[in-house]
């Protein structure tokens, strides 16, 4: 026997049995009147441009050394008095920092800038 027909068959069984089991089913009892839920609290507030947003310190023994791209610091590398160096990194350019510990990601992604609007 072939392979093909072996599936053709399993296919018409299976289809078969889903029909019997579909029309074998109960049908559902309709649910009761549902009542609507009440509105959401509204939102907490935003902090606005004079709120400082969360801020991680530095210490005063930590070397800090920045990277500019075009005046614009991009990078800056925090070097601990006795500890291991890690970088704060803007990837996207909103001021958003992301802390890596090292450089080497592991992915070999270009990320230089086609064109850049005024």
């Amino acid at each position: 026997m072939r392979m093909s027909s072996r599936f053709c068959r399993l296919g018409v069984f299976l289809l078969s049995a889903m029909c019997m089991a579909a029309a074998t089913a109960q049908p559902q009892p309709r649910p009761p009147v549902l009542e609507p839920l009440p509105e959401p609290p509204p939102p907490p507030p935003i902090p606005g441009p004079d709120e400082p947003s969360v801020r991680i310190p530095v210490q005063e023994t930590d070397k800090v050394e920045e990277i500019r791209d075009a005046g614009r610091v991009v990078m800056l590398k925090v070097t601990p008095a006795g500890g291991k160096p890690y970088y704060l990194v803007d990837t996207t350019g909103n001021g958003n920092w992301m802390r890596r510990d090292s450089l080497d990601d592991g992915v070999r992604v270009p990320m230089f800038p086609i064109y850049t609007f005024d």
